[in-house]
């Protein structure tokens, strides 16, 4: 099968996800802007979780458009990495709700840890499928920025329970350095 498939079921998904988080956001009661006030800390973590939809979704785009076939393989690879996806809403609205508390923001961090691995597992199950020749197995080279935002997700996640901050600062920086689109993988997409 090519990847169209799993690439239309993967859309579907990452559009539910989107859906589910935004229906979480709560109507005010009351007509003032300062009765938005207490509700700062949803909103927020919606941002900063529609964020990393849209940075997985990117990606995940940009790399099915280097996938000639799809195996069994694949395709729960695919399904692993989105079940973690399909967690941000979920822990979106607990750490909103409980205004980024320690073990809301901790379990967000691992939830993000987790599609992380999701994500590398995903792609390493395509390259053993295609080979390291492939134009997927080059593009995606050495894992400097995965590994980072691996490590750091552990940082925030122990810091959680000591700076509880540094952890929002952590999961706030790692969306802002994944906003860009895999530079090695789109340079591949556009030689097609």
């Amino acid at each position: 099968m090519n990847s169209n498939r799993l690439e239309a079921f993967s859309d579907a998904v990452f559009a539910i996800i989107i859906t589910i988080m935004v229906l979480e956001l709560k109507v005010p009661h009351g007509g003032h802007l300062s009765d938005l006030k207490p509700l700062w800390p949803i909103f927020i973590s919606y941002v900063l979780s529609f964020i990393y939809v849209g940075i997985y979704w990117n990606n995940h785009h940009h790399m099915l458009q280097l996938v000639e076939r799809v195996s069994g393989g694949v395709l729960w690879a695919n399904l692993h990495l989105l079940f973690w996806i399909s967690m941000f809403p979920f822990v979106t609205g607990w750490m909103g709700e409980n205004h980024f508390s320690t073990f809301p923001s901790a379990v967000y961090g691992f939830v993000l840890f987790m599609a992380v691995i999701a994500y590398w597992l995903m792609e390493a199950v395509i390259v053993s499928a295609h080979g390291r020749n492939s134009k997927l197995g080059k593009a995606v080279g050495k894992k400097r920025k995965e590994l980072a935002s691996a490590l750091l997700y552990v940082v925030a996640i122990v810091s959680t329970f000591f700076m509880q901050w540094v952890a929002q600062m952590i999961y706030i920086f790692i969306a802002i350095i994944w906003l860009i689109p895999d530079k090695r993988v789109e340079r591949f997409t556009t030689e097609q």
